[in-house]
């Protein structure tokens, strides 16, 4: 496969950046690359249970990015996924700060990637780690879905 093209990961980076959901639950993707990922969230009070600590939903929404994203570098452009499943263990509360998740690409396959993410805070302590399974998709859920639903311009090429 082809290098990829640092100016279309910075310009990825920055597009998925402005996505809703990603605003919503102040997560932010930091790195992208050949099997990895690093996605950021700093916790606040509208990520808090009842009880004070992070709820599960929100582990499992950055675990969920941070996985999926470490599979994109990896796809020929025009490709997308989905996530199939996605199975989270909490391993650690977590009640404000920032959480960095790294997120890593076990296995891509033609159909099917396998796809992990553990997070840590700001002392590596480990406080979730997930595994995905993620369908490959032609034509379908691509990076220029997301540049045509957010009224970006086009991206670089992938690939130089």
């Amino acid at each position: 496969m082809a290098r990829l093209n640092p100016q279309h990961i910075e310009a990825v980076i920055a597009l998925i950046n402005r996505g809703p959901f990603f605003e919503h639950l102040s997560m932010r993707v930091l790195e992208l690359g050949p099997a990895h990922s690093l996605v950021e969230m700093e916790v606040g009070r509208k990520h808090l249970t009842p009880f004070g600590g992070l709820h599960g939903g929100a582990y499992a929404a950055v675990i969920d990015t941070a996985a999926y994203w470490s599979a994109y570098a990896d796809l020929a452009e025009g490709v997308g996924l989905t996530t199939l499943d996605l199975r989270v263990d909490f391993l650690a509360p977590f009640q404000a700060g920032k959480i960095r998740v790294q997120g890593r690409c076990l296995r891509k396959g033609r159909t099917i990637c396998l796809t992990e993410a553990t997070a840590f805070d700001s002392e590596n302590r480990q406080l979730a780690h997930g595994i995905s399974k993620l369908m490959v998709l032609k034509k379908a859920q691509s990076i220029e879905d997301a540049v045509a639903f957010l009224g970006s311009a086009p991206l670089p090429p992938k690939f130089l």
